[in-house]
């Protein structure tokens, strides 16, 4: 068994991908990027090449350029770089395990391929297998988002009995709202895995059952917010922890009625830090920045932040 280290805990920011106008990849931000993660936002752990980063629209070579980035301009800033490393072939998902290693990341995550789908948890096991041998000293976590990847497996199928083909499994990344699969995750649980939700807008409900933490987009600007909500649960003060999660859900609904997708989150990230993030990827469009402004002024105003 790999050694098991230290569990990953608390929130984890899920990295936006600079791009230049013109849609390459941008590097030269990435540094004052994750400066004001950690100065601004208190957020020292990112998942990095994962949905939010519109991993799937980029070359191998462009994630791998990435990886190194975030790793290098991270060391000695940030506690923890995760980074994504599922693509639909197994052989590109090997080839970016064993660059994450050479990279420095402190662990990798795969989703499930979903053009060709597992046709069950035991071929997606098998899948994932593969991958993490090709890493087998870094901590892996399945990243479970069966509304991207159309890939409904219960999760909690997927982990059973995963440790004894994967020594090296230390959690998921669970991005679903079904509560009643996640707590099976969570009961499963040897005591050293980790299980990070990923639909912000629902984490109290998730800590309530058992969630060590959240991987998610919204700390990238919101993540003060929502530390201290973290801070509020563990102290036991469930209503300042329930005002800080309506807060948060009042500020995801009128971004939803403003017609919310990962083009205007990115660009709300654009307003708020002030980095220059570029445009998302085609077949993604650009977002009316006039709604992200309108959304960041929304945000400003709930949680009284200038």
């Amino acid at each position: 068994m790999a050694p098991v280290g230290k569990k990953l805990t608390g929130l984890v920011a899920a990295t936006f991908t600079p791009l230049t106008p013109h849609g390459e990849v941008n590097l030269s931000v990435i540094g004052q990027y994750i400066d004001y993660l950690v100065e601004r936002q208190g957020v020292r752990k990112i998942f990095v090449n994962g949905t939010t980063g519109e991993s799937m629209s980029f070359s191998v070579k462009e994630r791998k350029l990435l990886t190194d980035e975030w790793c290098q301009r991270g060391r000695g800033k940030l506690d923890e770089v995760i980074v994504h490393v599922g693509c639909s072939s197994l052989k590109d998902c090997q080839e970016l395990a064993r660059h994450a290693v050479e990279a420095g990341a402190d662990g990798i995550a795969v989703i499930s391929p979903s053009f060709l789908k597992p046709p069950n948890a035991v071929a997606l096991r098998m899948f994932l297998q593969e991958v993490a041998a090709a890493a087998p000293a870094l901590p892996f976590y399945y990243y479970h988002i069966p509304n991207l990847t159309g890939v409904h497996l219960l999760a909690s199928d997927v982990v059973e009995g995963i440790e004894e083909i994967i020594p090296s499994f230390r959690g998921l990344k669970f991005s679903g709202s079904d509560l009643l699969d996640f707590g099976q995750c969570v009961s499963c649980n040897p005591g050293h895995w980790t299980h990070l939700y990923g639909v912000d807008e629902q984490l109290l409900a998730a800590l309530a059952m058992g969630a060590d933490g959240a991987v998610g987009s919204t700390y990238n600007y919101m993540g003060s917010t929502m530390n201290r909500l973290l801070s509020a649960f563990d102290k036991g003060d469930l209503e300042q922890a329930r005002d800080l999660q309506f807060k948060m859900q009042a500020i995801i609904l009128f971004a939803i009625k403003e017609g919310f997708n990962l083009a205007m989150n990115k660009q709300i990230m654009c307003e708020l830090s002030g980095i220059p993030l570029g445009p998302p990827r085609l077949p993604l469009l650009p977002c009316d920045v006039s709604k992200a402004c309108a959304v960041a002024q929304k945000l400003r105003s709930v949680l009284g932040e200038q």
